[in-house]
């Protein structure tokens, strides 16, 4: 089930810069579950779902193995992405250059603007356990772990790996229409739990 879950969230990326909500919409929809107590819609337009923008997130959870990146409110989903991660995306991120996504919960603590790849948010990788853990082996646990968009230069014959790869250096990347709405969605400081 993880597997055509994984398929499907590579299909829809390959279509277009998608949006799925939990809000009831009139505009067209396909849905999809995230496991066997939720179901997602698949809208073509994220705009139109004006309700949702008036919801505060509290919590961001990163699903790994299924690439979606959940914005959630009291343990509800309101919105998913699909995303792509860091070029070893199995594991938790130990060490600069290992290209893998942390696994853990961390905080969204600061934003940059004027990113490289649209906008992007911080995620506070490395914490204390993670620092103590690379200093133990002489190494340095690496950082500058972001949610972005994709590259704001990118070739357009490379934009099939950008939507249907793990291309990033450990970074959670998602389409440029995704990150505006990620980018208006989530206060500073919100958690963000990055799972398997």
């Amino acid at each position: 089930m993880r597997q055509l879950n994984c398929l499907l969230a590579a299909l829809l990326m390959a279509a277009a810069p998608f949006v799925w909500s939990l809000a009831p919409t009139a505009a067209s929809a396909d849905t999809v579950s995230l496991d066997d107590a939720d179901e997602v819609e698949v809208l073509q337009d994220p705009a139109s779902d004006a309700a949702v923008a008036d919801v505060p997130v509290d919590r961001v959870v990163v699903r790994k193995s299924q690439r979606l990146l959940l914005l959630m409110k009291n343990d509800s989903p309101l919105r998913a992405y699909p995303v792509s991660l860091g070029d070893e995306p199995s594991g938790h991120k130990q060490f600069e250059g290992d290209e893998r996504t942390p696994e853990g919960v961390y905080l969204l603590d600061w934003r940059n603007p004027n990113s490289q790849f649209t906008k992007s948010i911080h995620i506070s990788y490395p914490n204390e356990a993670d620092r103590e853990f690379a200093k133990a082996l002489g190494r340095d646990p690496g950082g500058m772990i972001m949610i972005h968009g994709r590259p704001n230069s990118f070739e357009r014959k490379k934009l099939d790996r950008y939507m249907l790869e793990d291309w990033t250096d450990g970074c959670i990347a998602v389409s440029n229409a995704a990150m505006e709405e990620i980018w208006e969605l989530v206060p500073l400081n919100t958690p963000i739990e990055i799972v398997p």
